[in-house]
């Protein structure tokens, strides 16, 4: 997976996606939704998923792109599996912390 941080002045912005999803679009024709994976936004280190929580833990906000970035975000109660999305072929998620 690729994490990507930023500090902004409303806290920390991570971007997080799979590795194979980076330069793709995907789009969900039903929703109107389309998605570009863009290495100017998401491109970042690559790192294991223990270091992906770590990032999202102290985020204020993420997105998240990816079915294993996705799952992982799920699975370390950080992302509610009924707010996902379906883009094309991959999922994608947002938070915001308040």
């Amino acid at each position: 997976m690729i994490v990507r941080e930023r500090q902004t002045r409303e806290g920390l912005l991570v971007a997080v996606c799979d590795c194979d999803v980076l330069g793709e679009t995907f789009e969900n024709e039903e929703r109107g939704i389309s998605l570009t994976v863009t290495e100017e936004f998401y491109g970042g280190d690559e790192v294991d998923a223990e270091a992906v929580v770590d990032s999202l833990a102290r985020a204020s906000v993420a997105n998240i792109v990816g079915t294993r970035s996705v799952e992982v975000a799920i699975e370390a109660g950080i992302v509610d599996e009924a707010n996902v999305l379906e883009v094309g072929a991959t999922l994608h998620a947002q938070m915001l912390r308040m």
